[in-house]
Formats: C-alpha cells, structure tokens, sequence
C-alpha cells in the first residue's frame, strides 16, 4: 500500500467496487505507517475529505476483503475519555476493547472521526461539561447552549472502510444512527457487535441519557 510519491495524487486512489456504494470516493488516504501498541500491532492511515477540512486516521490490520464480514468501528473522538481518562463517559474502554476485540480477530478495522463532541467540538464539550455539573445530561447541555445534539455525519466514514477493501462489515456500536449512516453509504452489515463496558457513579447517567434520548442500544445491566 506504499504510497510515496502519490500523496497529493487523487489517482492514487481506487475505490473498492461495493455493489450499494458511490463508485467515486471524497476521501483521500495522505499516509500510512505501522503502529505497535498495548493491545497488538496495527497499521495506522490517515485520510483527508476532499470537500471539507475534516480529517480521518483509521487503525487496521490483517487482510481486508470485500468478500470477507470484518470487524470496525466508527469511533468519535473524545479527548477527555481517550486521551484523560475521564470517567464521565464510556468512550475511552469502548475504544481500547475495540482495540483487544480486532486484536484478538486478527483483522479488523477502527475509523477514529474527528467529530469531538458529538461535533461540537472540545471547546464547547467543556462547556456543556460545566451546564452538567449543575444538573444538566448531555442532551439538555447542548440544548441549553443551542448547539446540534448530535451533529456527525458518517459517510466519509463508510468511504475510508471501502477505501480499504470493505464491503461486508461486523459493525461495533451501540448507536443505531451510525448502523444506518453506513447501510445508507453502502455497506452491507452483517452483524451488530454490542460493547457495554462497565459503568460507574459519574457514567451512568450518561449512558442512560444516551439509552432514552438518543436510542442507543444499551441494556444497562446492573453491575
């Protein structure tokens, strides 16, 4: 998949040919490198959108066929939950058990979507941070600041997955918006893998919230 010389070459790219999806692509793939980590090896890519100034990277590995169902994840990035820690949320172990799960596989793909905050971005996800901290779910922050409950789009996503070599996918995620974005773009879903990781006292009332308001299919198992 080397790709020096062609960085900036939108030729570089050749669509996987998936019966439902777009025969053109409006991502490019700019760079590509291993990338060792706790839960395995992976390789790591990074694409660019061709008709705004959003970006991608995608962890993968192990051999991606059209043909071949294949474990992902559309994952939204979270700062606070990825990178800090935080335990207001479930992003962050969702994110490192899809790591173990694609690990354990031995193929499997991971799309990280720079969409901090639902797409609001990290400086308004601290200020809704704040309407929680006097009562407010994630829902009604938002909403109290006038700002798009959820505003990410996913189809770019779907198009790095078949810049990959994807048709059939084993989709990782509780969010049935996201399970509809990618059969819209043209994926075919397999199968839906549920994650629930273990919650505690800060999580969930977020992850009820997300339950309730946003559909997410969640069971919430007492633990």
């Amino acid at each position: 998949m080397g790709l020096e010389g062609n960085i900036l070459n939108k030729e570089a790219i050749e669509p996987c040919l998936c019966p439902e999806s777009s025969q053109t692509l409006s991502v490019q793939r700019v760079a590509e490198a291993d990338l060792p980590t706790e839960s395995g090896d992976f390789r790591i890519a990074g694409y660019r959108s061709l008709t705004s100034d959003e970006e991608f990277v995608v962890l993968f590995k192990g051999e991606l066929r059209p043909e071949v169902p294949t474990l992902v994840r559309i994952h939204s990035q979270c700062l606070t939950g990825d990178v800090f820690g935080s335990t207001k949320c479930d992003c962050g172990p969702q994110l490192h058990r899809t790591m173990q799960m694609i690990q354990e596989e031995g193929r499997g793909a991971i799309v990280y979507q720079q969409q901090e905050g639902r797409g609001i971005g990290i400086l308004n996800k601290i200020r809704a941070y704040a309407l929680q901290d006097k009562g407010a779910d994630t829902v009604e922050a938002n909403e109290r600041l006038g700002l798009a409950v959820d505003a990410r789009e996913y189809r770019q996503c779907a198009e790095v997955l078949f810049d990959l070599g994807l048709c059939q996918v084993r989709v990782i995620s509780n969010n049935p918006g996201k399970l509809r974005a990618l059969e819209e773009a043209g994926l075919k879903i397999v199968e839906r893998v549920s994650i629930e990781v273990a919650s505690n006292e800060f999580a969930a009332r977020y992850m009820q919230t997300k339950k309730e308001k946003l559909g997410h299919l969640l069971e919430l198992n007492a633990r």
